[in-house]
């Protein structure tokens, strides 16, 4: 037996998903062209930030939060995941262990109240955190944790609490990293392209083109899988269960998800419950 790798659903190679954060007023254009161009993803939201129903912002104001009612129109049944981002937004490890976990925990419950939902992902308020911090997610019934580390690579974390991306959408080489995942071969474990970023900050720098660019780019390709990150936490983890018999040559999937991967350059999918000889 030469290889065992991971592949995501339909056998595919690569797989896209971003995360944006804070829910601001520009997160409804984001969206739109995110659906234009069959992306998905991830928003990290302050459920306890929102702004006060009938707010009128000064002109010019950039980070412009939206309602409740604004929020839950926009995300609920939009298709895209909506995520813990710290009830008031602090910085988690400055807070004693109770008052970390208690912030965790009231954005998750506000967020499952309001989308009547199981939250279980988070980014991590400013991208700060420590080993406490961790703990207190977990605590917390968080099963993943988006950082602000840039990898520029297209890598599958093994520790999820500290989920590192390929770059944020400023990043200089965007597009180069854009191209070398699409056009690169990719032999091994799929590869997984993580954008990141707050969607106020394409109105800020005034480059909207930067994202529609890799938007019209990335999208829509028949060999790529795009999901939300707890859609790619849920396979992946899901892929990391199958029970291989010693030689190699049984696989049981144990899960409810019908798995894919590559030995010896075949091709295999294994049903829920299924033991397959491969």
């Amino acid at each position: 037996m030469a290889y065992i790798y991971l592949r995501f659903p339909e056998g595919k190679k690569r797989a896209v998903t971003l995360s944006y954060d804070d829910g601001v007023e520009q997160d409804v254009r984001l969206i739109e062209m995110m659906k234009k161009y069959g992306l998905k993803g991830t928003f990290n939201l302050n459920s306890g930030l929102y702004a006060p129903e009938g707010t009128v912002y000064p002109e010019g104001t950039i980070h412009r939060r939206m309602t409740k009612k604004q929020v839950t129109e926009l995300y609920k049944d939009s298709g895209m995941e909506v995520a813990v981002h710290g009830f008031t937004h602090p910085f988690l490890q400055r807070l004693p262990d109770n008052l970390c976990t208690n912030d965790i925990i009231k954005d998750r419950e506000g967020l499952e109240e309001q989308f009547d939902t199981i939250v279980r992902g988070m980014a991590y308020p400013f991208g700060t955190y420590n080993d406490d911090v961790i703990e207190c997610a977990r605590r917390a019934g968080i099963v993943y944790s988006r950082t602000t580390i840039s990898t520029g690579g297209y890598g599958i974390p093994r520790d999820w609490l500290q989920w590192k991306t390929t770059c944020h959408h400023d990043d200089a080489r965007l597009m180069e990293h854009a191209h070398n995942f699409i056009e690169r071969n990719c032999t091994e474990d799929g590869w997984l392209f993580y954008l990141w970023g707050h969607s106020y900050e394409f109105e800020e720098h005034d480059n909207w083109h930067v994202m529609e660019e890799f938007a019209e780019y990335m999208g829509g390709r028949e060999d790529v899988w795009y999901a939300t990150n707890m859609e790619i936490y849920n396979y992946v983890e899901a892929y990391r269960k199958l029970v291989y018999s010693m030689d190699g040559h049984k696989v049981f999937n144990p899960t409810l998800l019908s798995l894919w991967f590559e030995k010896d350059r075949v091709l295999y999918c294994v049903a829920p419950g299924e033991c397959a000889a491969v």
